[in-house]
């Protein structure tokens, strides 16, 4: 015989022993709440309290163990229809007395009817006592199962979570577009324990208490052509697994742009600057400009300064959207740059450039124009 039969499952959940299902309950609720191990710090006291309280919550919400249970202890009163062995004797025999405080003379055919009716009433007996020892030690061979099938069909439905994670990208991918593998992590219920993190008191093995488990899976993604910084993109039903019915969360990547020495982009174009020579700057030049499709060469016209600007079409950024087939373009701005090793010869022509310029570019730098 199992060892809680030998417990007071009532006073352990703090409730009468007429207590309905909804307030057994309630009482495990409140119990699990305070001596639930990962509350005390998984301490003896609180696995050994915790597994207790599980165990009388188990037997006291199974109608059949229970109703063998109350038998036992003598907590009957609940089916009116079940007696304890004493009890029965207890009302055979007072049945019997009361028959014998009344008792008169009767005819030998009322002794016989009184005969059968005597006998009537031992057999009523037995098969009453018969009936008690066959509820309490007869079991269904098939296991039961607490949750019937409209029990479940009543859980709520739960969407899972979605997920997040970051992708990086190159800039030339941002404009080409690319692939990516991500190896996402998803979390499902734990099969062994159902979510529950708890099986007969202790913590499931296999989640360790946490009610779920990690799967790994690899996904290959396209990142679309002209993709920005901080986009995101949503991959349907990768999320979190959904239960009872619920819908699987997505999965969401948010696509940041690797940063590059020359290349900047401001919307759909692309901004850099291009070095240029002081003999580039004053006579003119045709330049080879690097893109994001290929070098292209550019024209300088003569006398162009510092800080000037170039536009070249459609070398920018393609509409990630697909509105329009419509690229950016590619704003250049120059810089005049002295190189730092320059020859002899190179220095004395500027040195005869110094003698013949009459002009003092900063003579009207106060002037307001």
């Amino acid at each position: 015989m199992n060892q809680y039969y030998q417990k007071d499952l009532y006073a352990i959940l703090g409730v009468e022993p007429d207590a309905n299902e909804a307030t057994i309950k309630s009482a495990y609720r409140k119990q699990a709440r305070i001596w639930h191990p990962d509350v005390n710090d998984n301490s003896q006291e609180s696995i050994v309290r915790f597994k207790e309280i599980t165990e009388a919550y188990e037997v006291l919400t199974d109608t059949q163990r229970r109703s063998q249970y109350d038998i036992l202890k003598g907590f009957n009163f609940r089916k009116e229809s079940k007696y304890t062995e004493n009890q029965a004797k207890k009302a055979y025999t007072e049945a019997n007395s009361s028959k014998e405080s009344t008792k008169t003379y009767t005819s030998n055919s009322e002794k016989k009817d009184e005969k059968k009716q005597d006998y009537h009433d031992k057999s009523s007996f037995s098969q009453v006592f018969e009936n008690i020892l066959d509820g309490l030690f007869t079991y269904d061979s098939k296991p039961k199962n607490k949750k019937s099938d409209t029990q479940k069909k009543k859980l709520k439905p739960e969407n899972g979570r979605d997920i997040n994670l970051n992708v990086t990208i190159k800039l030339s991918e941002a404009i080409s577009g690319t692939n990516r593998t991500v190896n996402v992590l998803h979390s499902e219920k734990c099969p062994k324990c159902e979510g529950r993190r708890f099986i007969n008191g202790a913590k499931c093995p296999l989640c360790k208490g946490t009610g779920e488990v990690s799967i790994h899976k690899k996904l290959n993604v396209k990142i679309p052509a002209g993709i920005k910084k901080g986009a995101k993109i949503r991959i349907a039903d990768e999320g979190n697994k959904g239960y009872n019915g619920g819908k699987n969360g997505d999965l969401y990547l948010f696509v940041d742009i690797e940063e590059s020495s020359f290349f900047k982009y401001e919307g759909n174009n692309v901004l850099c600057e291009i070095p240029i020579t002081p003999f580039e700057a004053v006579l003119g030049a045709n330049i080879e400009v690097p893109t994001l499709s290929g070098s292209v060469s550019m024209k300088i016209p003569p006398y162009t300064s510092t800080g000037q600007k170039f536009r070249l079409s459609q070398q920018g950024i393609a509409d990630s959207k697909g509105k329009s087939d419509k690229k950016g373009d590619q704003i250049v701005t120059v810089k005049i740059v002295v190189p730092k090793d320059l020859t002899a010869k190179e220095t004395e022509l500027y040195e005869q450039l110094k003698m013949l310029s009459k002009h003092n570019v900063r003579e009207n730098l106060l002037n307001d124009k």
